[in-house]
């Protein structure tokens, strides 16, 4: 469709167009455009001033964000700052004894305290090198030395050729040597 004369077109020229105001650089005497936006004060972090490229530079070069504080202040910023200064605690330590009430009957006492429910939290799982050493009956540190020593003894003892073929020998003799292959790689790591 072809635009008629008799219609005013609604469009600013471009010259007409408001020009966008320059924001000088905030450096005193400095009348260059200010680009760069640096911090006010370590309190004040999303308070700016506004500085040309050069100002900027000069301005970060001199900054010091633990500028007044103590080496204690310093330490508990960078540990705050670790973990975006929100709160932590020990994994499990709020938790651990956090009670379950949803206003449910409970006639039977299932979810009551128990000594089998203490039990349960109190325990924990064995780690691959604590079962191993329970196998091989070992405890205390471990060194090498004492580590084949106490394999050959076992060895002797369970080998299925030593018992005359017995099957509860053969299976003993096979966690030996799985719990001796996990203790001798943990020593070698």
């Amino acid at each position: 469709m072809k635009a008629t004369g008799t219609k005013r077109s609604w469009r600013i020229p471009y010259d007409d167009a408001p020009k966008p105001q320059v924001r000088h650089c905030d450096h005193p005497g400095c009348m260059a455009e200010g680009e760069y936006r640096a911090p006010k004060a370590r309190d004040r972090l999303s308070d700016y001033y506004w500085f040309c490229l050069d100002h900027v530079r000069a301005y970060n070069a001199a900054w010091d964000f633990y500028k007044g504080m103590s080496q204690a202040q310093i330490e508990d910023e960078i540990r705050r700052s670790t973990t975006w200064q929100r709160e932590t605690w020990p994994l499990g330590a709020k938790t651990a004894h956090r009670r379950f009430n949803f206003g449910l009957h409970d006639p039977f006492g299932v979810f009551d305290d128990d000594e089998v429910g203490e039990k349960q939290a109190k325990a924990r799982m064995e780690t691959p090198e604590e079962a191993a050493m329970r196998v091989m009956a070992l405890d205390g540190p471990l060194t090498l030395a004492i580590l084949k020593r106490r394999y050959k003894e076992l060895v002797k003892r369970h080998h299925p050729d030593a018992n005359g073929g017995d099957k509860d020998s053969e299976e003993k003799f096979k966690e030996i040597n799985q719990a001796y292959t996990t203790l001798l790689a943990s020593l070698n790591a």
